[in-house]
């Protein structure tokens, strides 16, 4: 597992947290920035997140901002990323469970690092449970063959 991570300036030190429980946990991770709380946009590193993730060199994205929203809305322009904006543990999983989301956005002005850290553990650990939610994920996909 390979997972991408990318934060605003806001999102910086939860970013910097999350990496300390990926380090502390074996968990493999590339940081596409920031790298300092000076002023950022949040749709560069959240673009850089979501292609790396799109073109398969890496397994998950987590993305950091302010409330994550932004991140979230950028993340989900990119054809094939699920990004899913999670402030606690349940959502996480069943956002891989039913939804195979594929990127994490969280807000550091939400939670905090104990809770972000559960909600990392929940995301990155669980399947997608598949039967059902493939028919749904099938109906989602086709809607990028139609402009709505």
């Amino acid at each position: 597992m390979l997972i991408a991570l990318g934060s605003d300036h806001a999102g910086y030190q939860l970013k910097e947290q999350v990496i300390s429980y990926l380090k502390s946990s074996g968990i493999t991770y590339k940081d596409y920035g920031v790298f300092n709380e000076e002023s950022s946009d949040y749709p560069d590193q959240a673009a850089r997140v979501a292609q790396a993730v799109k073109s398969g060199v890496h397994t998950f994205g987590i993305l950091i901002c302010g409330t994550g929203i932004g991140m979230s809305i950028v993340a989900n322009k990119h054809r094939g990323i699920r990004a899913a904006l999670c402030s606690e543990p349940y959502s996480a999983r069943l956002a891989r469970e039913h939804n195979n989301a594929n990127v994490l956005t969280m807000g550091s002005r939400v939670i905090g690092p104990g809770l972000a850290e559960a909600i990392v553990s929940i995301f990155i650990s669980t399947d997608f449970a598949g039967g059902r939610h493939e028919r749904r994920l099938g109906k989602i996909e086709q809607l990028n063959h139609y402009q709505v």
